[in-house]
């Protein structure tokens, strides 16, 4: 059946662009599961549906009914993440916009800085802190992103962690992701000589 697309859907040429990694994802799967069934689910339609999660921010059982049940989003969306696809994905995005920016794939200087930022209702009290300096009770979020501001590497921490435990695991990060073409890391005060 086919559906009018919404704005979140994928072009073919974005498309073009992940489909191999996902169809390779997907028979390493198949290859490995008992049944070998490789499923009627079509992928490119649960990544529209992602997106359209992720531009909405509906919640999951709210998802149209012209796109794949909501049940089997989340199941891929869940399954991508625990087997690193979508970081594999990010990842090779990254490298092209970088190279079409007549840039080298790795960076050779990234920056980093954290922000606190309040956390909504119902978030659970274990995963939140209270930000001494400024004065917010939250979740500190802390980004490392090359020149061209492109992600490369995250932390969601509590907001009572110290600067430095969110540099010392975005530098992680950006050391598996970079190697050793890494020269440079910009970073304000908050950041002590640990980092």
């Amino acid at each position: 059946m086919k559906r009018d697309p919404y704005p979140s859907d994928l072009t073919d040429e974005q498309w073009a662009l992940i489909e191999p990694m996902i169809t390779a994802w997907k028979q390493g799967r198949v290859k490995r599961s008992a049944t070998g069934d490789p499923g009627s689910c079509d992928l490119r339609e649960v990544v529209n549906a992602i997106f359209y999660q992720n531009r909405t921010g509906c919640q999951w059982r709210y998802l149209p009914h012209d796109l794949p049940s909501w049940s089997a989003v989340f199941y891929y969306f869940g399954l991508w993440r625990q087997d690193g696809l979508d970081q594999r994905i990010q990842e090779l995005l990254r490298c092209q916009v970088r190279e079409g920016a007549k840039r080298l794939e790795d960076p050779s200087l990234v920056i980093i800085d954290t922000q606190s930022v309040r956390a909504a209702a119902g978030v659970p009290k274990a995963t939140t802190g209270l930000d001494a300096n400024k004065k917010v009770s939250g979740r500190k979020r802390g980004l490392a992103v090359d020149v061209l501001g492109l992600i490369i590497g995250v932390v969601v921490l509590a907001a009572s962690v110290h600067d430095n435990a969110a540099g010392t695991a975005l530098l992680d990060q950006v050391a598996e992701r970079c190697g050793n073409r890494l020269e440079k890391v910009l970073v304000d005060q908050g950041f002590k000589d640990e980092v």
